[in-house]
This record gives structure tokens, C-alpha cells and sequence, in this order.
């Protein structure tokens, strides 16, 4: 039967009711739902930043200036499940070419790749200056600086909280998926299927956790000392989803959707506070 599972299309914050700008309800003893998914068909990609067909250095020119990472633009946040933080991105990592991340790399670690304006690329490194990882539908082998496309990379191995796999454990996760494809994957994204690898915890999996009931989940964004916003989710699949575009768009979009949305509903920015 394969895995047919429905993707989910992101909502605009302009269409999703949200009564106080922190996600809390005066009313109520918990935070609202802040953002939103909705079924759709849509089997294409969530990573539209892979938009090369195929891995060569030598077939592509890298526009080095469409691809230059701001990281002050970059958002900071944290994921709750519950009570317990499982995921936290405050200060900003360095990140690296990839001739100098290969100094830095070990077979396990967690990989990013970052450019503006587009989805990080995640991969994990295998040894050989090589990574495994999920681009275009498909889980690839490559060598660690073609995968890179003259983006910056910086190791992620702390972003998850999560208790990591031995590295040999990691490595072969991910070696062995190779080659799988399409209907046969059980990752939407980059990021899940490195996070898998090294976590090995089904959340990351499509349709891995049920949603229904209340929502676990809690997205804080951190936009300064004295600005935040928080969101609810039903699963960490969708976390991630809201997340990665969030990263793709940047920080000054993300925080002008957001006060848009709260003037469009008499809500004074001022209250868009922590």
C-alpha cells in the first residue's frame, strides 16, 4: 500500500483565531492554538530550497550573494512537550565552509546547512567526508562539500534535548535507508530524517504521533527580551513544519505576519510581550 499520508499545508496566521498575542487565553488556563495545519493532497516537496537535481560543483555556479546567511535574521525558539523542553535554539552557532566543517565533523553528528531565504538542509555525517540525507524524495549518499552548494554548515548535534545514539548506531540508520524513495520514506523533511537518525524516536516520523485531544506541543518564539509568541501543536511533525518556515522566511517576515495579524484583530502590539 506504501505510505499515503496527506501533507499538511501551512496556514497564515492571518486565518487562524488567536485571541491574545502570547497564545493565552484570559479565560482559560492554558495557551490557544497559534497557528494551524490543514489536510491537503499536496504530495510535493517541503524543502523547496532543493531545487538542484542532481549533487556537482562542477555544473553549478553558486550565487554567493542570493545565498549569503544573516544571522540576525535567523529566529531564535524553543519546543516544549509538556513540561519538558525538547528543543532549544538560542544563541546563534557558528557556521562554517564546508572545507572547514569537515575539520570539525565525526561520523554521527548532525549537520545544517543554511542559506537565507531558504529551508536549512539537514544531513548526518558518515565518515569519508561523506553525509546521508533526505533531498528531493529521495535519501541520498554525497560528498559532504557537494551537498553543502556553497552554503555555510554548522553542527546541531545540541539543538534536540533528546538522549542521542551510540555514533555507530547513528551512522548506520542512516547508511542503511539509502536509495529509499518516495512511498517508501517515512520522513517529510530533511530534519526529521537526520533528527531520526540520531534520536531514533518515532516522533519525527510521518503520522507518528496521533493528533487528537489537546495539544502537547509548544512553540515559543523569541523575537527580543521582551517579545515572544507561542504556539500550540497536536504533533513534533507539525512543529517542525511551522518551524522551518519560519527559518526560510526569517526573523523581520515572521514578526511582521505576526503584528499584522494582531492589528487586523484590535490587538495593540504593545501586549505582544512575554
Amino acid at each position: 500500500m506504501g505510505n499515503q499520508v496527506e501533507k499538511l499545508t501551512h496556514l497564515n496566521y492571518a486565518e487562524v483565531p488567536t485571541s491574545d498575542p502570547n497564545g493565552f487565553d484570559p479565560d482559560d488556563d492554558g495557551p490557544r492554538i497559534g497557528v494551524s495545519y490543514i489536510f491537503s493532497n499536496d504530495d510535493g516537496d517541503d524543502d523547496p530550497d532543493d531545487n538542484l537535481d542532481h549533487f556537482s560543483s562542477a555544473n553549478h555556479v553558486v550565487n554567493h550573494e542570493e545565498k549569503l546567511f544573516d544571522p540576525q535574521d535567523e529566529l531564535e525558539c524553543s519546543v516544549h512537550y509538556r513540561e519538558e523542553c525538547v528543543y532549544e535554539r538560542r544563541a546563534r552557532a557558528a557556521s562554517y565552509s564546508a572545507e572547514s566543517l569537515l575539520n570539525k565533523c565525526r561520523p554521527g553528528d548532525l549537520l545544517e546547512f543554511v542559506a537565507s531565504g531558504q529551508y536549512p538542509h539537514w544531513a548526518v555525517y558518515v565518515g569519508d567526508f561523506q553525509v546521508v540525507h533526505l533531498h528531493r524524495a529521495e535519501i541520498k549518499n554525497n560528498f559532504l562539500t557537494e551537498v553543502s552548494q556553497g552554503k555555510k554548515g554548522r553542527i546541531v548535534n545540541s539543538l534536540y534535548q533528546y538522549r542521542a545514539l551510540p555514533p555507530e548506531v547513528i551512522v548506520r540508520n542512516a547508511v542503511d535507508h539509502v536509495g529509499s524513495r518516495d512511498r517508501e520514506l517515512y520522513w517529510r523533511n530533511s530534519e526529521s530524517f537526520a533528527a531520526w537518525c540520531r534520536f531514533g524516536k518515532r516522533e519525527f516520523k510521518i503520522g507518528g504521533e496521533i493528533r487528537i485531544g489537546k495539544q502537547p506541543y509548544r512553540l515559543k518564539l523569541l523575537f527580543s527580551e521582551k517579545k515572544s509568541h507561542v504556539l500550540e501543536f497536536q504533533s513534533l511533525e507539525d512543529v517542525i513544519m511551522e518551524k522551518r518556515r519560519n527559518d526560510q522566511i526569517g526573523k523581520a517576515a515572521v514578526m511582521q505576519e505576526l503584528a499584522n495579524h494582531l492589528n487586523s484583530n484590535g490587538i495593540k502590539e504593545e501586549h505582544f510581550v512575554n
